[in-house]
């Protein structure tokens, strides 16, 4: 019997870096704290919104290791540990185990497009490799194919070690045939933070979010909420959070959310390339969001 690593919102943390484009360790536990004080159930570093695609081995491995120190087992960690390279990722996945990792957040082979077969052995070798908790990521707008809801639960009910997906397909009909067929004892979250209310109310069991980087009690209270059948409640602060869940894509993720965090006095706005910094028009939108969820301090005069 599997055991749901968590039930709610987990975040998707982003990786601050200095002005020389170093990891910024000191800022990173102050996100962790931040988190953890304000509801996150679940923290998950080093993915997409992590920047994990320019970390160096070496730096993903630090990015995880000062997560897991600065959480203290207060909440779940969930590291990422995907790769389009099936020994690349059994690497990562070995080393999250050896740092106590409470699991891996493993991201469809990208670039590759493999088969259903293909995606499904990819998931068998890492999990014959490592005994860890896997959450598979489908995200077939960075990856370039689609996990297919028959080949989630085959996974789910063959191989013990996947515990849940990150479901970020945009595609409700393969989330309900995710949510209809899968075993009981298998998550289902939502990756995208504008269908998180619609998937719990489906039945699913929570969300890795993006959003909770900026609003990470709001956002926890409102899936808190649809857990707990108070719909009311869930749809008025899903709709309060819907302007700044857009915006967080107006431009590749997570370009905004690390300028609003920046404008939040949060971090330092420092991206890599080929990310760069927004457009004015995106910055003022996002400034203009903020504004009205009262988010960005207003000096004293």
């Amino acid at each position: 019997m599997r055991r749901m690593l968590f039930r709610g919102t987990g975040v998707a943390l982003i990786t601050p870096f200095k002005k020389d484009g170093s990891i910024d360790e000191q800022k990173l536990r102050e996100l962790v704290d931040f988190q953890i004080s304000n509801g996150t159930e679940a923290i998950l570093p080093a993915g997409t919104t992590g920047e994990s695609a320019t970390l160096s081995h070496p730096e993903h491995q630090y990015v995880m290791e000062i997560v897991l120190d600065q959480a203290d087992r207060r909440v779940p960690v969930i590291v990422g540990a995907g790769s389009n390279s099936t020994r690349e990722a059994i690497s990562l996945t070995i080393h999250a185990k050896s740092i106590g990792a409470d699991g891996v957040l493993s991201v469809g082979p990208y670039y590759n497009k493999p088969t259903q077969e293909g995606f499904y052995r990819h998931y068998a070798a890492i999990a014959e490799a490592v005994d860890i908790p896997i959450v598979v990521y489908n995200v077939p707008g960075r990856t370039g194919s689609n996990i297919a809801a028959e080949t989630t639960i085959r996974m789910a009910e063959e191989i013990p070690n996947v515990y849940a997906v990150k479901e970020a397909s945009g595609n409700v009909p393969q989330m309900m045939e995710i949510l209809r067929g899968r075993p009981a004892d298998f998550a289902v979250y939502s990756g995208d933070d504008q269908f998180a209310f619609t998937l719990i109310a489906l039945g699913g069991d929570g969300i890795i979010s993006v959003v909770a980087n900026q609003v990470p009690k709001l956002f926890s209270d409102m899936v808190r909420y649809a857990l707990a059948g108070d719909l009311e409640n869930a749809r008025k602060l899903h709709y309060k959070l819907l302007p700044l869940m857009n915006a967080n894509f107006i431009e590749s993720n997570p370009i905004p959310v690390k300028a609003s965090l920046a404008m939040m006095g949060m971090i330092e706005e420092v991206y890599r390339l080929p990310l760069l910094a927004p457009m004015e028009s995106t910055r003022a939108k996002l400034k203009e969001i903020l504004n009205e969820l009262e988010l960005i301090q207003v000096p004293a005069k």
